[in-house]
């Protein structure tokens, strides 16, 4: 009998997962020894269960942080180090795997045509070339005009399994108290949480197989809601792709970003309300020249506050989107956008105030601004944002995270809410683009 190839998987929580349900779970020339973990804190050190794993992992298989990668490989007799996790640059794709190659391991990365899960449904994805394009916005304002047609509408979410992953293989959230019941983070609240109060359901988990069946169940149309920069887990019938003016550098620099720009059925330049007009035009010749045949739209990202006059001439704590902010790459976010833009006396800033846990974050992410990362990945970081709020002195909160801050913190400090939304601003339109789509589908919405 031939001795099965001994594969380790690079990951962070979610697309590792994904690739090994579709890829590896069942095939006996593969024995997966390990996942990594790195991005998500309290991954590492915990085993993907053998209940998922299924019966040829009895003991399921053990998560390893990613620093060891050189250690793993000789522990574990590896043959084959496997990349899967999402928003790094290029350069960081080479460096793993030049430190598995230094140590005898093939590496491989395993691309859309073999991961993607293939729909009885029509699927409209949203990607993006980095974390915090606004992909989210997009997908809130496509399944309204989705539902304004008649069409049902399942929005299907880039995976977030942080908790019990057994408990989490398929999640459906319709309503809040779903939310809490799941014991969900601030993370996966910050992508949840505006989608129920939109109207949408939202199926997540970790066994994609089984997400998208239950979604196909109750819905005419797919909306995939990406996750990071990665592409999508099932295979889109139109593909929307985002890229960000304010980052018109960031096409082709980062994995698997410049992937899901040349994969795009329409391109969508975000936040043009921000950006100077020549860095608009500089991501549209960037994009052009990894893809020249998707129509270009120009969009809008708009922010505004639920109580300007509360944070006009008041010190004001700015709380960011915790992703877009640390791995994400900006140093601020839509919050500081609208705290100065309302007239705030002076942006507190929380760095001086960390301890601990958020210390951390700052040291591990030096470009953050004076903004506090919305991080709750566990109750410790939660108090840590907490005790951070109040011992820095400032009279009201400003959050630019899409979950509800005060409600998750339990704050004193006044809390307001910081809300974006998707505006067409010129070129190409959206609404069009996807109405020619819909065209081509034999299956009619139900009316039901």
């Amino acid at each position: 009998m031939t001795t099965p190839t001994r594969v380790l998987i690079l990951g962070a929580a979610g697309r590792d997962f994904h690739n090994f349900n579709q890829i590896f779970r069942d095939d006996p020339a593969i024995e997966v020894v390990a996942f990594t973990a790195t991005q998500i804190p309290g991954i590492a050190g915990r085993r993907y269960p053998t209940a998922l794993a299924g019966p040829r992992y009895p003991a399921g298989i053990p998560i390893e942080d990613e620093a060891r990668l050189e250690a793993l490989c000789a522990e574990r007799q590896v043959d084959r180090v496997v990349f899967a996790y999402s928003d790094v640059t290029h350069a960081h794709v080479m460096h793993c795997a030049s430190r598995a190659l230094a140590v005898g391991c093939d590496v491989s990365l395993l691309g859309p045509a073999s991961t993607m899960l293939s729909s009885r449904r029509p699927v409209i994805a949203i990607s993006a070339v980095r974390t915090g394009c606004g992909k989210s916005q997009i997908a809130r304002w496509l399944s309204a005009w989705l539902r304004e047609r008649g069409w049902r509408v399942a929005v299907i979410r880039h995976p977030m399994p942080y908790g019990d992953l057994v408990a989490a293989r398929v999640q459906r959230f319709a309503a809040p108290a779903d939310l809490d019941a799941a014991g969900c983070t601030t993370e996966e609240r910050e992508e949840y949480e505006p989608h129920l109060a939109a109207g949408n359901v939202v199926f997540a988990g970790v066994d994609y197989a089984a997400v998208l069946g239950q979604a196909e169940a109750e819905a005419d149309l797919i909306v995939w809601d990406g996750g990071n920069n990665d592409f999508p887990f099932v295979r889109p019938d139109l593909h929307l792709v985002l890229a960000d003016a304010l980052r018109p550098d960031q096409v082709d620099t980062h994995h698997p970003g410049e992937t899901v720009a040349r994969m795009a059925d329409v391109l969508v330049v975000n936040k043009v309300d921000s950006a100077a007009a020549d860095a608009v035009e500089a991501l549209e010749r960037r994009l052009r020249s990894v893809n020249a045949g998707a129509p270009i739209v120009r969009a809008a990202s708009p922010v505004r506050l639920d109580d300007a006059a509360a944070v006009r001439g008041r010190r004001v704590l700015v709380v960011e989107d915790g992703p877009t902010i640390t791995h994400g790459g900006m140093a601020t976010g839509a919050g500081h956008v609208a705290a100065l833009a309302a007239g705030a006396a002076e942006i507190v800033d929380p760095r001086p105030h960390a301890d601990g846990v958020l210390r951390a974050v700052y040291d591990a992410y030096p470009h953050i601004g004076p903004v506090l990362p919305a991080l709750g990945y566990d109750p410790q970081q939660r108090a840590a944002l907490a005790r951070c709020i109040a011992a820095s002195g400032a009279e009201v909160v400003v959050a630019g995270t899409p979950v509800d801050l005060a409600a998750l913190l339990g704050t004193t400090v006044p809390v307001v809410r910081a809300r974006y939304a998707f505006e067409q601003r010129g070129g190409a339109r959206l609404d069009d683009a996807v109405g020619r789509f819909l065209e081509t589908v034999s299956a009619a919405p139900s009316r039901s």
